[in-house]
This record gives C-alpha cells, structure tokens and sequence, in this order.
C-alpha cells in the first residue's frame, strides 16, 4: 500500500525557514506530479507549489520567491524549501503524489495525500 508521511513542520518566527519532507513508500513504479497543499483554519485548501515528473515548477503567487519545491526520485521523495516566512504561512502543510504503483499483478495511477503537518509562523 502506497503512503506518504512529511515532516519538517514546526514554530519558527517571521522571516524564518523551515523545510517540509515529504516520503513515499509502497509497490511504487513511478511518482508522477508532486504537490504541495495548505490549509488555513478556517479556509480551503490550496495548492501552494507543484513540481512535474520532468522538475518543471509552478507556484501560487503568494509564495513565488520565497518557496521552492523540489524532488529526488531515487529517495521517492519531494521537498519545499519555505524561505522568509509570514504569519499567513501558517497551515497544516499536506503532500499529494500521483503514483503509479503495483497492485498485485497490474499497475494503477492514482492520487495520494499524506496526514499534514503543522507550520506555525508567530513571534
């Protein structure tokens, strides 16, 4: 069974850094697009930051300059890099995978959401 687990979350001051992990594990073929999402209390969820299977990046202006996603497919991992952190960052910080995977003795695409984890930027 295919899961992804982050970590990296955590209470850091405005202008502060933290980076976000994000691990996949299971019968995984292939990792395809890699998202990072946040939730506000209160909001909906967002897409924050995006990367292909090729590394071509796309993020949500609010964050252009300040985030960077990046991924090593040989660890089956994704990162975001979250630089100069505000106050409206903070969220509950979710990883989503698309992955083609085994099941049993065929493939299946399909998405995946990790369990979140919390950002808090506050002085």
């Amino acid at each position: 069974q295919v899961q992804l687990v982050e970590s990296g979350g955590g209470l850091v001051q405005p202008g502060g850094s933290l980076r976000l992990s994000c691990a996949a594990s299971g019968r995984i073929l292939r990792i395809n697009a890699l998202d990072w999402y946040r939730q506000a209390p209160g909001k909906l969820r967002e897409l924050v930051a995006a990367i292909t299977s090729v590394g071509s990046t796309n993020y949500v202006d609010s964050v252009k300059g300040r985030f960077t996603i990046s991924r090593d497919n040989a660890k089956k991992m994704v990162y975001l890099q979250m630089n100069s952190l505000k106050p409206e960052d903070t969220a509950v910080y979710y990883c989503n995978a698309n992955i083609t995977s085994y099941t049993g003795s065929s493939l299946a695409s399909d998405g995946y959401w990790g369990q979140g984890t919390q950002v808090t930027v506050s002085s």
